[in-house]
């Protein structure tokens, strides 16, 4: 174990000892002028590379996701990171394929997503923060369209825009619950037209969505010029296209299309690119840093946010379907704190044993086992291990696992890095060479919006019924004579529960999902549907990460992430 003493998570990645990135991209196959940097850890993977490797052979695609997360963590990206440094330990040429951090969670409760412990990509800091400056990118591109949208009306409104249909929202990368819902075009006549408007999180914009599911800039500009910004008076939909602002939002994109490249603590290459929510969004990095990964290593390890009713359900129904993408395994975190959250105890009580607890809360992780089992894909259960666990909570979560028919292991990768995920990562690679994956998504095309809802509800979040508000039938009716009938369906849910009501904790059987709001992301190629209380824009806690991140006066370093 290398942690003798507790140290933060940024205290280890700031004393990482980094290689320089052109030495990290050379254990993939990468030259030097193949990467753009970005100082000296940090690159940019250019088209020509992209381009020379596009006729490789694909390596086999590893989906980390996790059970319903919860205040106690489960580790999913550090899970992510230390199968990647595992694979390297038992000698496999290896990726892993991340999203980049947004600034909202990093400045709010859940903290940054560079792993924990010894299992981080590093530089974490930068990478928490800025990084190469994609988010800023998305954000402008999403806000010149806003712009150009509210100019148009403004000067004469050509196309008839109803200034009561207009739903492309502006954003930014920070939790703000005040700009949810706002007046803008107050004042003189010059000032614009005043109407309702709405702001969400970058990361839930669909310039995000349609950056990490273009495969090149051709793509980009196609999906972009398809975005629908808002309907005439007539009900026709006004595309970014018509209002001649694709080329400028590809400009400004140019280079946040390209992924980046980065290492684990233990200099394992990592691509990093995108980052949309699982909750609210489709939760997958870029196809585009995925497909490149495959086809420069034997194992491209990725990871798909929050629980698999949320991250995993939308990588293997919405990001494989468009980049046909078939991936070989599953791993599935989970850990006994967790489980014993969700069978009732309180977290100032997880360090307790408590089997009564324990088997209470597992069903959480059964539907799960079950969901994957759905799209027939080979299941690893990776129970990150935690000192407060016991024997006996250990082995009654691996006889219950392997009870289901998944394969089961434990990952110390927080304290031990690669050597703590050398089980999981030979588990990993015994189970595709003897399994092969007949991996499918959930539903096919031809279904309607409406039933593509009511089988994700029920399949996946175990519900008995889906209620939809007046308005959300409407607007499905409306997508269907459109022609988005055939889309796939993006779920926008509460993370912490398979239901929409996040106190639901377990394996809630036969409850109601509520639909309240659909809408069309044409541009990314799917609908997205809000359940509950859902919102696109969150909020900042009664006590915010950002009150304990500081900068050290004499070193410059950067303190309090997490």
């Amino acid at each position: 174990m290398k942690m003798d003493v507790v140290r933060s998570d940024i205290e280890i990645a700031l004393d990482a000892e980094k290689k320089p990135i052109t030495e990290v991209a050379a254990k993939v196959g990468i030259e030097p002028d193949e990467i753009d940097l970005y100082g000296k850890y940090k690159a940019k993977l250019t088209d020509e590379l992209m381009d020379r490797v596009k006729n490789n052979p694909d390596g086999k695609l590893i989906l980390v996701t996790a059970i319903n997360p919860t205040p106690a963590g489960e580790g999913k990206t550090t899970v992510t990171v230390g199968l990647g440094e595992a694979m390297s330990v038992i000698g496999k040429k290896a990726i892993i394929a991340l999203r980049e951090p947004s600034l909202g969670p990093c400045f709010g409760l859940k903290g940054g997503a560079a792993g924990g412990g010894y299992a981080q990509v590093v530089p974490m800091d930068e990478l928490n923060l800025h990084f190469t400056g994609d988010f800023h990118a998305i954000t402008a591109a999403n806000n010149l369209l806003a712009a150009l949208l509210d100019n148009h009306i403004q000067q004469d409104n050509a196309l008839n825009i109803d200034p009561k249909q207009i739903v492309w929202k502006r954003c930014e990368d920070m939790n703000d619950r005040v700009l949810r819902n706002i007046t803008v075009g107050l004042g003189r006549k010059a000032d614009g037209v005043t109407r309702e408007d709405h702001f969400i999180i970058t990361v839930a914009s669909e310039i995000m969505a349609i950056l990490c599911l273009a495969s090149d800039m051709k793509d980009l500009k196609e999906r972009l010029s398809r975005i629908v910004v808002a309907y005439t008076y007539e009900g026709k939909p006004v595309t970014a296209k018509q209002l001649k602002a694709v080329g400028a939002m590809a400009a400004l994109l140019k280079d946040a299309i390209r992924p980046n490249l980065i290492q684990t603590l233990e200099n394992t290459p990592a691509i990093v690119h995108g980052g949309p929510f699982a909750n609210i969004a489709h939760g997958c990095n870029s196809i585009r840093a995925t497909k490149t990964a495959l086809k420069l290593a034997d194992y491209t390890i990725t990871e798909a946010g929050f629980g698999a009713d949320l991250g995993a359900e939308k990588f293997l129904d919405i990001k494989c379907r468009i980049a046909g993408l078939k991936p070989d395994a599953v791993v599935l975190v989970a850990t006994v704190r967790a489980l014993k959250y969700n069978g009732g105890v309180s977290k100032l009580e997880l360090k307790e044993e408590n089997l009564e607890a324990l088997k209470k809360g597992i069903g959480n992780l059964e539907k799960h086992i079950e969901n994957i089992a759905k799209f027939d894909v080979p299941c690893v259960v990776a129970l990150n291990h935690v000192i407060t666990d016991t024997e006996e909570e250990i082995a009654f979560v691996k006889e219950f696992v392997e009870s289901k028919g998944a394969e089961f292991a434990i990952a110390d990768v927080w304290a031990d890095g690669g050597e703590g995920g050398k089980e999981l990562a030979e588990k990993v690679v015994n189970l595709i060479d003897k399994t092969p994956s007949k991996y499918h998504p959930l539903y096919p095309d031809s279904i309607s919006l409406k039933e593509k809802i009511e089988t994700i509800a029920t399949e996946i979040y175990g519900a008995g019924r889906v209620e939809f508000t007046a308005e959300a039938l409407r607007e499905l009716k409306r997508l269907t004579e459109l022609g988005f009938g055939n889309l796939p369906v993006c779920m926008a849910k509460n993370q912490y529960s398979l239901s929409d009501d996040k106190n639901v904790l377990g394996r809630p059987i036969d409850h109601t999902v509520h639909i309240r709001e659909v809408y069309i992301s044409a541009g990314a190629g799917f609908v997205v549907a809000l359940t509950g209380t859902i919102v696109t824009m969150p909020g900042l806690p009664v006590v915010p990460a950002a009150e304990g991140i500081d900068v050290d006066d004499e070193t410059g370093r950067i303190t309090g992430l997490f």
